[in-house]
């Protein structure tokens, strides 16, 4: 007598990725709660840390007053510079290391070499050589992102599959047309990747740099009410910045979905 069918379980889904965004929200808001409540019971000494209505209230009063917006725009503008030479730069050599062996024999140990330097060590060195303004900032941030872009670049060049090149040269395609339809679409996914390594970089050198020489932006906001000891505007300013990283993020997960649609 033939056993009795039953239907076997999906299982080529497996590790597929599901979101839930209702969860962050709920684990975020329910972090908020914890600390207010620990914070009103006296459980957390207000004076080192403040409640999340003071900190909002501290942002509310930066909105205020325009203060935020000063110190936002010089933080912004410093970023952006930095990040665009940085990235240039490291896309130029990652993508000719990947290319070429002479490159990549001259690049790879330079890179080597120089990647584990902190960054923000040379900045009293890029003020000696631009002095106290805003390209020894932007010097400081470009340069801290100028390697992963060119490891990421390089690594993900590296990586594309050689059989596809192949089949483009065995159909006779230029090497413009290989680089331009296989070689950059192949790429793109550890480009990008490399990309969210080298904006969180930007933005920590951006705040180092900031603390160490600059009078207007978010870093020196940050230390100056660290050094007054007015911890809910330092904290306002601490959610500015997480609020920043968000963002960045977000444009990058945009950039990724329209990129990346082929695949």
């Amino acid at each position: 007598m033939p056993e009795a069918t039953r239907a076997v379980p999906y299982r080529a889904a497996g590790f597929s990725v599901v979101k839930r965004p209702h969860a962050a929200l709920l684990a975020f808001g329910l972090a908020l709660l914890v600390w207010e409540l620990a914070a009103l019971s006296g459980a957390l000494p207000r004076l080192f840390m403040p409640a999340p209505h003071e900190v909002a209230l501290a942002l509310w009063e930066l909105l205020r007053t325009g203060r935020l917006f000063i110190h936002l725009a010089a933080s912004l503008q410093r970023i952006a510079a930095g990040w665009v030479l940085g990235t240039s730069a490291g896309l130029l050599l990652g993508f000719a290391m990947g290319m070429f062996s002479v490159a990549r024999s001259v690049g790879l140990p330079l890179v080597a070499a120089l990647f584990p330097i902190p960054k923000i060590a040379l900045l009293p060195l890029f003020i000696l050589w631009f002095g106290l303004g805003e390209p020894a900032k932007i010097a400081t941030i470009a340069f801290g992102v100028f390697f992963p872009t060119a490891v990421s670049t390089y690594a993900a060049v590296d990586n594309v599959p050689r059989n596809l090149i192949r089949m483009a040269q065995s159909f006779g395609l230029p090497t413009a047309a290989i680089v331009r339809n296989v070689i950059l679409p192949g790429s793109l996914p550890g480009i990008l990747a490399g990309f969210r390594i080298s904006t969180s970089i930007a933005l920590i050198l951006l705040v180092s740099a900031e603390m160490i020489g600059a009078q207007v932006g978010i870093g020196a906001f940050v230390l100056s009410a660290g050094n007054l000891m007015q911890t809910d505007q330092l904290l306002a300013g601490v959610a500015v910045l997480s609020v920043l990283g968000l963002a960045v993020s977000w444009l990058l997960s945009l950039a990724e979905r329209r990129l990346l649609r082929w695949r």
